[in-house]
């Protein structure tokens, strides 16, 4: 095998690791987590803790991310959206899967235990067991409720921001926390709807096959409307204002319009749109936010 061939076979199989990180997945982590450290302050954070602090949590981030892919290799090698990982394929062995996921925890872990803070530390440990180990060996399996039940592990990127940021846990940032809580449902719910065959060939008790479609298609709909009043919550506290107030307006009057035409008239296509338009909504949610935050535009 010549040289070119063989670094082509390496860049290839590094590349196939690195999709083991779910590095979309972490972008939005990291996105919300900033989020959280921006809001945390009246003015922008010290670059001497939001560098390593965002860094921090993306390493772990990524660490949970290829423990899940270890885990569930053998699920993912029958799900068609999983199958392409290399875990599924076997062309990533479990020993080097293993080590990489714990090295980048380990190095994330440092990061903020020695340049952050070690709330935030453990936090973000947690973060990763949970995710990694609760919910995907004893909630996924085994309860139809897996989402809302392991949903608190995706809920704390904002959080773990702020306490980076401030060292303690404040209500604003459980809010945040809140948020994201009720978004998980909804948003995952409307991907198992059009990938129930893929979860059916895994075995997994997603909720459309263990209560059916319109019992999951009314479940969004009413968690979509317990979202919409949870979003309002930070300007009726007093911590957002008009620009944010409008902008959830908005969000949530496009999402229930979503949920509606779903649970009245169910069709793949558009459970695909709800579940891609859930991504833009809380990306745009929490930008509007952020926007607010500085613009200082308090309700009166």
């Amino acid at each position: 095998m010549s040289a070119s061939v063989r670094l082509q076979a390496g860049y290839a199989h590094a590349l196939a690791m690195l999709q083991l990180a779910k590095p979309r997945v972490v972008a939005l982590i990291v996105f919300c987590a900033v989020i959280g450290m921006l809001l945390s302050q009246p003015a922008l954070p010290a670059l001497r803790l939001l560098l390593p602090a965002t860094l921090g949590i993306a390493l772990m981030a990524g660490a949970a991310a290829m423990l899940n892919c270890l885990l569930e290799r053998a699920l993912d090698a029958r799900m068609l959206r999983t199958a392409w990982r290399a875990t599924a394929r076997g062309s990533a062995g479990r020993g080097e899967t293993l080590l990489l996921a714990v090295l980048l925890g380990a190095v994330g872990m440092l990061l903020l235990w020695g340049w952050v803070n070690a709330l935030t530390a453990w936090l973000t440990l947690a973060t990763l067991l949970g995710y990694a180990l609760v919910y995907t060996l004893l909630l996924k399996p085994y309860t139809p409720q897996n989402i809302v039940i392991g949903g608190i592990s995706g809920a704390m990127p904002p959080l773990l921001g702020w306490t980076a940021m401030t060292g303690q846990v404040s209500p604003h940032a459980l809010l945040l926390l809140l948020i994201i809580y009720t978004w998980t449902p909804p948003h995952f719910w409307a991907l198992a709807l059009y990938r129930r065959a893929d979860y059916a060939r895994a075995g997994l008790p997603m909720l459309p096959l263990t209560h059916g479609q319109d019992f999951t298609t009314l479940s969004i709909l009413l968690y979509t409307l317990l979202l919409t009043a949870v979003t309002l919550l930070p300007v009726a506290l007093g911590v957002a204002g008009w620009l944010y107030l409008l902008a959830a307006l908005a969000l949530d009057g496009r999402f229930l319009f979503l949920a509606v035409q779903l649970h009245r008239q169910y069709a793949d296509a558009l459970a695909r749109r709800t579940f891609s338009w859930s991504i833009w909504y809380l990306t745009w949610l929490f930008a509007a936010m952020l926007s607010d935050h500085y613009c200082l535009l308090p309700v009166s």
